[in-house]
């Protein structure tokens, strides 16, 4: 373990390794090896501490360590996500974005509201639904997109499932809000579906 505080001090903590960045957190090489020789280290990040409990060798204290580590990074990716003022592509959405699902067990729908220029006027939660499905209502974001005289919108929900892929609801879905929103001259620029495998952007596959 010494020599891994002396990596991290002199290189740096992006030079350690996952292994080994969990071998500080857990003050234990072998077990962090062994952990993450069966679990993938997105499966940890995201599990709770009953759940990180079952896990050979963690007891209720190293658990917790995890736990907070991880949330200590989802707070960090939020708030650097915050910096961000225009989308240029996708994944400068799906940055943006990102940090908002982490960790969540149930579906949530957010919104960008842009200017012409892709500047953020606002972000906004649309709608929560249940581990499945949530439900978007299509005169309320008209409406706000109305209120802040925006040019574009880009919506956005996540599949905790893990798969990335939309479903015939949400096609038609994404389908209805285009209509509506081009009745007042409003873009509707992308969808993406955000999951802890990936992303799928409606544009970028010719959907929209």
């Amino acid at each position: 373990m010494d020599n891994l505080h002396d990596k991290i001090t002199i290189y740096g903590a992006s030079s350690l390794t996952d292994s080994e960045l969990a071998a500080i957190i857990l003050d234990n090489k072998s077990l962090a090896d062994k952990i993450l020789s069966n679990h993938t280290l997105s499966d940890i990040c995201h599990s709770n501490i009953s759940r990180l409990r079952m896990i050979d060798g963690l007891g209720i204290s190293r658990a917790a360590k995890i736990a907070a580590a991880a949330e200590l990074g989802r707070r960090m990716a939020k708030h650097e996500s915050l910096d961000v003022t225009h989308i240029r592509n996708c994944n400068d959405a799906v940055d943006v974005l990102r940090p908002t699902f982490e960790g969540l067990q149930h579906e949530e729908c957010w919104a960008l509201f842009l200017t012409s220029s892709s500047r953020i006027l606002e972000r906004m939660r649309i709608s929560q639904g249940g581990v499945q499905a949530t439900v978007v209502d299509n005169r309320l974001i008209t409406k706000r997109a109305l209120e802040l005289l925006a040019s574009q919108v880009i919506i956005s929900h996540n599949h905790p499932s893990g798969a990335a892929e939309p479903s015939r609801n949400d096609i038609e879905m994404t389908n209805k809000l285009k209509n509506a929103l081009s009745l007042f001259d409003i873009t509707l620029t992308d969808h993406i579906i955000i999951s802890s495998s990936g992303f799928y952007s409606f544009r970028a596959n010719k959907i929209l």
